[in-house]
């Protein structure tokens, strides 16, 4: 220490995660220690006694916080023609933003503080070649925030964007569904099952009493008339009616004062007897699975081949007809499927299922009506809440326009049409008898939502209990599943053999 040095004693107290260089030393022995802190913005000095401590260096220039981005936990695509179904599922209600666009149709959906994963980047590795509506899919970053989703479409559709909040196994649910323009007519697609057996006239019979429903049908069977005389003469009509002159009266041979023969008119053909209309309703379907028996068997698929089976049989009997609420894996809303059946005024409607519960030794077929008064146990109550969930679980706009209007339809009285049910139920019951164990004798009643269409005889049959590893097994047999569909359908003829439907009250 240097002579002028003597007499001032500076204590230097450095944090021991900073280091000084040389020359900073050189520079606080050269009279520089009071801007020492400058030089030292991590360090502490202290001159003399006390110590004191140096001001702290000013906070760096604050950056923009950015949003928290969410992860997409996966996607799902689901086609059918009625409609294809695009299910982004995420762990936080996703904000989005959809545009239409033509020429080419696309449709692109903006998400925003959305971060690529392997679940999404698949998505289009899912898409089918028989898609109806979509032709491509296509992915990026628009910007640092928002993923952007590009559907290139077959045609011009009309969308429904919606979320849906968590239930069961699915978190939040950004849904998109893809219709149509000119939505399916269920009772369009009946009229050209009938084409082929020159049934049209029945269903005129039938829907004599509706106007709208009589005039769609003679106008399908007017344009089909047209088609097939175009077909048989070329196109050119000229051919099967002709322009010829008038012919000219023959003169009457005299009869000598006596009135000639009467002629005889021809007579009409006897009317066909109107078709019976047999709605099947196939439970569950797309993101709703339905009951998952030991071996991954989901309820949604055995209960869709056991309706269509069923089907089959009903169309081979003479002037019946059935139709499906749905004849692919998608989801179809409970009121969807009533205002099916009412829409081809069928004569009756049959929801297909197969049961489910925790104890996996539980067994039987079951058949089910509806209960204005309660569910007849508690057994019966339970499973009506469950199957009543499909709602929520396969996903449904609630904020729709025409479900409420549609809930307070089905709310009216329903004392006829449970009493009829009653009967096809017993039916039906006991045709299931002689193929499986039955888990209760009798015909019990609940409020499954599927079954308030208040002017049509309507039943659930729980088939077998897709729990108990036996009957999973029995469920999973196409020989098996084709005697559970003689079964039901065997019982719907008798019914309908003891009470036409034109007798039914």
């Amino acid at each position: 220490m240097s002579e002028r040095d003597e007499g001032r004693v500076t204590t230097l107290v450095v944090m021991p995660e900073c280091r000084i260089s040389i020359v900073r030393r050189r520079l606080l022995r050269g009279g520089l220690l009071a801007s020492g802190w400058l030089l030292l913005p991590t360090a502490y000095v202290a001159v003399g006694k006390p110590a004191l401590a140096l001001p702290p260096a000013p906070p760096p220039a604050s950056l923009p916080k950015s949003p928290p981005t969410d992860r997409v936990t996966s996607a799902r695509l689901w086609p059918s023609e009625e409609y294809t179904r695009l299910v982004i599922e995420t762990s936080r209600l996703p904000t989005f933003r959809m545009t239409q666009l033509q020429e080419p149709y696309r449709l692109v959906l903006d998400i925003e503080n959305i971060e690529m994963s392997p679940g999404l980047e698949a998505l289009p590795t899912l898409l089918q070649h028989s898609d109806p509506y979509i032709l491509g899919i296509r992915l990026g970053q628009r910007d640092a925030h928002v993923l952007r989703l590009v559907l290139d479409l077959k045609d011009r559709v009309d969308p429904k964007l919606f979320t849906l909040k968590p239930v069961a196994q699915f978190g939040y649910r950004l849904v998109l569904d893809l219709y149509p323009v000119e939505r399916r007519d269920p009772l369009l697609m009946l009229v050209k099952e009938f084409e082929n057996d020159d049934n049209v006239s029945a269903l005129e019979q039938k829907y004599a009493d509706d106007e709208a429903l009589l005039a769609l049908v003679r106008e399908y069977e007017k344009r089909d008339t047209k088609s097939k005389t175009a077909d048989k003469t070329g196109g050119k009509t000229d051919a099967v009616h002709p322009k010829t002159p008038p012919p000219i009266p023959e003169k009457s041979p005299n009869t000598g004062g006596k009135k000639p023969p009467p002629s005889k008119t021809p007579t009409k053909p006897p009317t066909k007897p109107r078709p019976i209309i047999v709605m099947l309703d196939p439970g569950h379907g797309g993101e709703d699975s339905g009951a998952i028996g030991r071996r991954r068997t989901m309820e949604k698929n055995v209960v869709l081949s056991i309706a269509r089976r069923v089907k089959k049989l009903i169309d081979a009997e003479p002037n019946m007809r059935a139709v499906l609420t749905r004849d692919g894996d998608f989801f179809v809303p409970l009121h969807q499927r009533v205002e099916k059946a009412r829409r081809v005024q069928a004569d009756l409607m049959v929801s297909i299922h197969a049961d489910a519960f925790t104890n996996i030794r539980a067994r039987g077929s079951s058949v089910f009506a509806l209960s204005e008064r309660g569910a007849t146990s508690a057994a019966a109550r339970w499973l009506a809440q469950k199957e009543n969930n499909a709602d929520l679980v396969g996903g449904m706009d609630i904020n729709s326009k025409d479900v409420a209007v549609t809930r307070t339809l089905l709310d009216l009285s329903q004392s006829a049409q449970i009493n009829d049910s009653l009967k096809v139920g017993s039916m039906v019951l006991t045709a299931l008898g002689t193929h499986n164990a039955l888990h209760k004798g009798e015909v019990e009643q609940a409020g499954f939502a599927v079954l308030k269409a208040p002017d049509i005889p309507s039943i659930l049959v729980e088939t077998a209990f897709i729990s108990n590893p036996e009957e999973e097994v029995k469920l999973n047999d196409p020989k098996q599943q084709q005697r559970f569909a003689e079964s039901i359908a065997g019982g719907i003829k008798r019914y309908f053999a003891s009470h036409p439907p034109l007798t039914r009250a």
